[in-house]
C-alpha cells in the first residue's frame, strides 16, 4: 500500500532510488566476509526464489543480501527481530532487482518492523489498523515500515500470489522516476510504455468485472496494480504466464527475469546432527552450522 500524508503527519515512510555504480557518490559498504552457513539454511528454508537459482546465482543472491543489510538497518519497533527477519527483508529487496547486477538501493537507510498491522499513526492497538506496509516521501525519507507478521506470512505461503514486503519494494522501484504511478520508466523501454498502460487499464477492468484471478486490490489504481501483478509474477510465474501471457511478457521485460523457467518451491529441511551440513563445508551439521543455527 502507498500512503501519502502531510509533512506534519508521522506517516510518510520510505523512498527507493536505484543508481548505477558510475553515478554513485555516497559511501557504499561491500561484504568482506563469506556468507554464513546458518544464514544459507534460513534462505533455503524460507525463500522459494532462492531455491530456484543455480549455484552461481545463489552465491550472487547471498552477496547482494549481505550488501543490502550492510547499507540498510532493520529495526524492530515494539517487537524483537532476529536474523530470519533481516534476511526476509533483504530477500524482498533483492528479488525484484536480481536481473540488474550493477544497481543498488541507495536511498533507503532503514526498515522499521512493527509486530502486526498498524494505522496511519503507527498504533498497533485499537481500531482502524489495516496497514501492512508503507512507503513515501517527506521528513522520514529513506525509510520503510512493514508489519513483521505480514513479512513472515509473505514467505510462509509461496502459492497465494501475495508478498507484502515485495509489494512495498515494487512501489519503491516505481518511484525511481519521481512518481508512484505504475509506470517504472527507468525499467520500461519507451516503446512499451503505452502498451503497458493500455494493458493495466484492461486488466483493471477485468478485476472490476470479476473476470480476473488477480488480487482485487490491484484495481485500486495503476500503482497498486503494478505491485499486485509483480507479487503474482514472483510467486506464481507459471500460472501468470498461462492465464495472463501478455502481462507476464511485459513484466519479464521490466524485471529482466524469465520467472516461468524457475521452479519456485521452498525446501523442507530435516537435518540430523550427524548429517552433512547444508552449507557444503564438508563437516557434520553438529560441528558446523548446527552450533549457531537458530530459526
Amino acid at each position: 500500500m502507498v500512503y501519502f500524508l502531510s509533512f506534519i503527519s508521522i506517516a510518510i515512510i520510505g523512498v527507493f532510488v536505484f543508481k548505477k555504480n558510475k553515478n554513485f557518490k555516497e559511501k557504499w559498504l561491500k561484504p568482506t566476509e563469506p556468507f554464513n552457513g546458518d544464514k544459507r539454511i534460513i534462505l533455503k528454508k524460507n525463500v522459494a526464489f532462492y531455491n530456484s537459482l543455480n549455484e552461481e546465482e545463489k552465491i550472487r543472491f547471498e552477496y547482494r543480501v549481505q550488501e543490502f543489510l550492510l547499507n540498510c538497518r532493520i529495526t524492530g519497533i515494539e517487537t524483537s527481530i532476529n536474523v530470519t527477519d533481516k534476511l526476509l527483508v533483504a530477500s524482498s529487496a533483492i528479488i525484484p532487482i536480481f536481473g540488474f547486477d550493477t544497481w543498488r538501493y541507495t536511498n533507503i537507510k532503514e526498515v522499521l518492523l512493527y509486530p502486526t498491522m498498524f494505522n496511519n499513526k503507527f498504533e498497533t492497538e485499537g481500531s482502524n489498523r489495516s496497514i501492512l506496509g508503507m512507503v513515501g516521501t517527506g521528513y522520514m525519507d529513506n525509510m520503510m515500515v512493514l508489519s513483521k507478521q505480514a513479512l513472515r506470512h509473505g514467505f510462509e505461503n509461496e502459492m497465494d500470489k501475495k508478498n507484502t514486503a515485495i509489494h512495498e519494494f515494487i512501489h519503491l522501484i516505481d518511484k525511481i522516476d519521481g512518481y508512484i504511478d505504475g509506470v517504472p520508466s527507468l525499467l520500461l523501454e519507451k516503446q512499451y510504455t503505452i502498451p503497458w498502460i493500455d494493458l493495466i487499464n484492461k486488466k483493471i477492468d477485468e478485476i472490476f468485472d470479476e473476470e480476473s484471478d488477480i488480487n482485487p486490490y490491484g484495481g485500486t489504481n495503476k500503482a497498486e496494480f503494478f505491485s499486485v501483478a509483480s507479487e503474482y509474477f514472483f510467486e506464481r510465474p507459471k500460472l501468470l504466464a498461462k492465464k495472463h501471457p501478455e502481462l507476464y511478457e511485459l513484466l519479464e521485460k521490466i524485471f529482466n527475469q524469465k520467472m516461468d523457467s524457475r521452479k519456485i518451491k521452498k525446501i523442507k529441511l530435516t537435518i540430523g546432527r550427524n548429517d552433512p551440513c547444508p552449507c557444503k563445508s564438508g563437516l557434520k551439521f553438529k560441528k558446523c552450522c548446527g552450533k549457531v543455527y537458530n530459526n
